[in-house]
């Protein structure tokens, strides 16, 4: 039994130790390996180090790519700049729907900005049986995408990328990792067409509405679309209409392919094209000839693969210019602004002009009674100068006939209520008025905009007009009375006086109290008789313009109050909108990339039917607005 033990505990112990030492013997490899490992990388960066140095300087492959992400400059900037400017000012004078394609182009500009501008986003589209995935794969150079005779295909875009980065792009697309594919023959190692993602979409005349809906999803978010047409339905309306006709300011980043050409004759295929061509000039669709930008069209047969290289070639230059993102932006940009133009866009004259501001100034001071008041005043001042002035005996006549033609009551009788109605109409007509010559000639919204401006500032008008009148006193209460007032006064006084002692003088003779002599008296009566109309008319005379010029000044001073609150409350406001709409104007001509509109204003003397085609769509008038 201890024999066995001994034998068990040797045993063991041999094992333990075998195993210790293979343990020691591979830490000790793994040590060496380390150490060696750290020997050749030192070595070899060495050797690179030497063979760079040695290396003729230039720009590296990588130092020569743009950035990850891209940046617009220059007129792009600009316009997108004055375009969010633009939704800024407008925002709530223009209905929400027409700046909602506008707010669409701004998030879809920050978006791709945010991307790879390495990479260039080409759709490949058409319609059922046009051979357009068979194009895609005749482009990748292996079959990408599936082929064949049942319809639809292509059921979800499949998304082909020749270099790494475009991730973010093909997400943004939201095409599935399990659709997304790299070339493995003659793609990865083609260097003309690095930075190429080529999506191959579903059918857009598909039966499946879904595909339908995924068609126009993805175009608009591509940079650039190659549409494949074949010598059978390239004439169709659902295409022109509902594609090429919208997408016409898109013509720079648009390839027209007409494919399946080894199904005609040369002659044939020529006068097919040819037809295509016209058809994509009454689109509007400008085409790129004769050095001139416009779309591409080309003929071709994915089948043979007869003119796959010239489209090839064609697709890898416009990769490598790295412009088609600005270019779909700007004619993004261009559709936006079409679909603006009639909010911003006036012909002729219009605003407030020195006549429209004086006509309404007149308005008020007439609804004011600034003239009424002004004659008022006149006619109070000349009569205290006459009745100041005026013989007693006159003054006395004067007062009779008042009295027996009014009664007891103030011959200043109280303004009827007809009246202070008719002025409130006045005000309010001078309101309108104003606001329909400020606001002819102006878009729609911004018509309607200074329309409510000017019935804002109206309300209250006619109360605050009636408290400045009141403010200001009634000029003919209390007339100020001239300097030669008391000459003139005394001087009647005295011929009074004359004419009472000449009377005297005459009683007293007859009474004998006095001794006789009738001239004297006589004399003396008569010139007081006389001088009194003499001194009365003297006066009337020497206040007349006096008197003018008062009424002037206190219809001045009504006319000026009453053109201030005027001013403050409608032609200020007025003023304002007008001058908001010239800031938008202004920048929707930056928006356009054309200068300032030649129309004047004056301020005053002091889309589609389906989501897809209205997001990419644009007509061929916001193409040419440029």
């Amino acid at each position: 039994m201890v024999d066995d033990d001994r034998e068990r505990g040797r045993t063991r112990w041999n094992d333990d130790g075998e195993r210790g030492r293979t343990r020691w013997n591979d830490d000790r490899e793994r040590d060496r390996t380390r150490w060696d490992d750290g020997l050749i990388a030192r070595r070899a960066a060495e050797k690179a180090a030497v063979a760079e140095e040695k290396a003729p300087a230039g720009p590296r492959e990588e130092d020569a790519l743009p950035p990850l992400g891209g940046s617009f400059g220059g007129p792009l900037r600009n316009r997108l700049d004055a375009l969010h400017e633009l939704v800024g000012l407008s925002r709530t004078r223009v209905e929400s729907e027409a700046l909602a394609e506008a707010g669409r182009v701004l998030d879809e500009a920050a978006a791709r900005q945010r991307l790879s501008s390495r990479h260039t986003v080409i759709a490949v589209a058409g319609a059922t049986g046009s051979g357009k995935s068979t194009l895609f794969n005749a482009l990748a150079g292996v079959p990408v995408s599936e082929t064949g005779l049942r319809r639809p295909t292509t059921s979800a875009p499949i998304a082909l990328s020749w270099s790494d980065g475009s991730a973010g792009l093909l997400d943004r697309l939201a095409i599935p990792s399990r659709l997304r594919r790299r070339p493995l023959a003659g793609g990865a190692g083609d260097a003309d067409l690095q930075g190429l993602v080529l999506v191959d979409l579903p059918d857009h005349d598909s039966a499946v509405t879904a595909h339908r809906d995924q068609v126009d999803r993805v175009l608009g978010l591509v940079d650039a679309v190659i549409w494949v047409v074949d010598p059978e339905k390239y004439a169709d309306a659902a295409l022109h209409e509902r594609y090429l006709r919208p997408l016409a300011g898109h013509a720079e980043v648009t390839f027209v392919v007409l494919n399946q050409i080894d199904r005609l004759g040369t002659e044939a295929a020529d006068l097919v094209l040819d037809d295509l061509r016209r058809l994509l000039d009454e689109d509007g669709v400008a085409l790129g000839e004769h050095g001139e930008p416009g779309a591409t069209v080309l003929a071709v047969s994915a089948l043979t693969g007869e003119g796959v290289p010239e489209l090839r070639e064609t697709v890898a230059r416009f990769v490598q210019e790295r412009t088609a993102p600005e270019r779909r932006l700007a004619a993004d940009v261009d559709a936006a602004a079409a679909r603006l133009r009639q909010a911003y866009v006036a012909e002729g004259r219009h605003g407030l002009d020195e006549r429209a501001r004086d006509a309404f100034t007149d308005r008020l001071a007439v609804a004011v009674g600034a003239q009424a008041a002004g004659e008022a005043a006149e006619r109070v001042w000349r009569r205290g100068a006459i009745r100041a002035c005026g013989t007693p005996w006159l003054r006395l006549y004067r007062w009779y006939e008042r009295m027996r033609a009014h009664g007891a009551t103030d011959p200043r009788l109280e303004v009827p209520v007809e009246d202070e109605l008719t002025a409130r109409q006045r005000v309010e007509q001078a309101v309108r008025i104003v606001a329909d010559e400020a606001s002819r000639g102006l878009p729609v919204p911004w018509a309607q905009a200074v329309r409510e401006a000017a019935v804002r500032g109206a309300e209250g008008l006619p109360e605050a007009l009636d408290e400045l009148t009141v403010s200001l006193g009634d000029p003919a209460a209390r007339p100020p009375r001239p300097a030669w007032w008391p000459a003139a006064v005394l001087a009647q006084a005295v011929m009074t006086l004359l004419q009472v002692f000449g009377a005297l003088w005459l009683v007293g003779q007859i009474l004998g109290v006095v001794e006789p002599g009738l001239l004297p008296p006589v004399l003396v009566m008569l010139g007081g008789i006389i001088g009194g109309p003499l001194v009365e008319w003297a006066c009337e005379g020497a206040v007349k313009g006096p008197a003018r010029r008062y009424g002037q000044e206190a219809e001045r001073r009504l006319r000026e109050a009453a053109a201030a609150c005027g001013r403050a409350r409608v032609l200020d406001p007025v003023a304002a909108e007008l001058m908001r709409y010239r800031e938008v104007r202004e920048q929707y001509a930056t928006v356009v990339g054309s200068r300032p509109p030649a129309s004047r204003i004056i301020i005053g003397g002091g889309g589609g039917g389906r989501s897809g085609t209205s997001r990419l769509g644009a007509t061929r008038a916001g193409a040419r607005a440029r």
